[in-house]
């Protein structure tokens, strides 16, 4: 955790595992070696990133890649996008999306309306060398300006003032969603990736479940979490309920789920260095199936080599050198379930990543999501 951070009651910690063990009552580190065989685990995708490095050929190759969705992002929003910056960086925009149909209206508890939203969304940077990488997470409830768009399909989207930022998936799915981003930051989004509901809660069966603790008692009746303090072991609907919990933790606001996400984040990544997939075969094809099946990529990662010759570029990314913070904002004082941008503080974290140095400290400082830390190292 960062120096000025402390525990947010009731949010999770990664469980220790594997290397990672208490001695004369201090956790000794796990060896560089074994941190650094772990994944970038940026968001719910990252499981199925992670698998695609040890799949086969012929039979295996033909159907996993056949499971794969992807979308045109580029044709759609044309060339008024920021400059792309050739230094060896990257950035992403991760995406989980929240659609109130099919085997997601179990999911989700809502009604079938036929909508789709975007329940998380982070900005991956990855730094120059790919050793290192910052996880921005973007707040669903934060009020923007959205831009003019043109989704997939080629149908226009226009420009709204004040409205949400989940509304851009809504209204225009993938390509809006990026377009609102890079509006947002002046970043360009290199690819996009994005995993569903009923994917996301798969995965993390075939994974056998991902160890978290809590600091005291969660009860959420809305998404149906309810767990004692202490350490679980979270089966794939308990998990997706931890990472959609927000009125069980903290003031309720979607600050608080975020810190939720991220930390959820930190123990999938221990989890899946701990559990050895690339050594058990059956487990690495079900991982495999389950996320290729459930990942949605921008066109340029549409294929198992290419998803997998980009997992291999982020090999060199241990937990240890995930820096994750959420954008700046402060409480909107008209709407106490809205936030806004904080402009100044949100263009030091932006400079930062146009520029690939590390997000400064006095970028979240003071701010709202600053309020809710403590769960995650920053």
């Amino acid at each position: 955790m960062s120096a000025d951070s402390t525990p947010e009651p009731g949010i999770t910690e990664p469980v220790p595992t594997g290397p990672q063990r208490r001695s004369g009552g201090r956790r000794e580190a796990a060896p560089p070696g074994r941190r650094r065989k772990a994944l970038l685990a940026a968001a719910w995708a990252a499981a199925g990133v992670l698998v695609l490095g040890g799949t086969g050929a012929g039979y295996l190759y033909f159907k996993l890649n056949g499971n794969l969705k992807s979308v045109d992002i580029d044709q759609a929003l044309g060339s008024e996008r920021p400059v792309k910056v050739d230094n060896g960086s990257e950035n992403i925009l991760v995406l989980g999306s929240d659609t109130r149909s099919g085997k997601n209206r179990k999911l989700g508890g809502g009604i079938d309306d036929g909508s789709a939203r975007s329940d998380t969304a982070m900005i991956v940077h990855v730094y120059q060398g790919h050793q290192r990488a910052a996880v921005v997470s973007v707040p669903r409830d934060t009020l923007i300006d959205r831009p003019a768009c043109t989704d997939t399909r080629g149908d226009s989207h226009p420009a709204a003032s004040g409205v949400m930022f989940n509304s851009a998936y809504s209204a225009g799915g993938a390509a809006c969603a990026v377009k609102t981003v890079e509006s947002l930051s002046g970043i360009r989004m290199d690819h996009y990736l994005e995993v569903d509901f009923a994917g996301f809660r798969q995965l993390i069966d075939d994974l056998g479940g991902v160890p978290v603790t809590t600091t005291r008692a969660i009860d959420d009746p809305q998404s149906h979490l309810n767990l004692k303090a202490g350490t679980h072991i979270l089966d794939g609907e308990r998990a997706l309920a931890l990472v959609r919990t927000r009125h069980g933790v903290g003031d309720g606001s979607d600050l608080g789920r975020i810190q939720l996400q991220q930390a959820f984040v930190k123990a999938l990544l221990d989890q899946v260095e701990h559990v050895g997939v690339l050594g058990n075969p059956k487990r690495l094809y079900d991982l495999a199936d389950t996320a290729t099946k459930a990942v949605t990529t921008d066109s340029d990662l549409g294929s198992v080599n290419a998803l997998a010759d980009f997992a291999s570029g982020l090999k060199g990314i241990g937990s240890s050198h995930l820096r994750m913070v959420t954008m700046p904002v402060r409480y909107d004082p008209a709407d106490p379930n809205r936030v806004l941008l904080q402009k100044a503080k949100a263009e030091l974290v932006w400079k930062a990543l146009r520029n690939d140095r590390p997000i400064p400290a006095s970028a979240t400082k003071g701010t709202a999501a600053g309020a809710a830390k403590g769960v995650v190292d920053g």
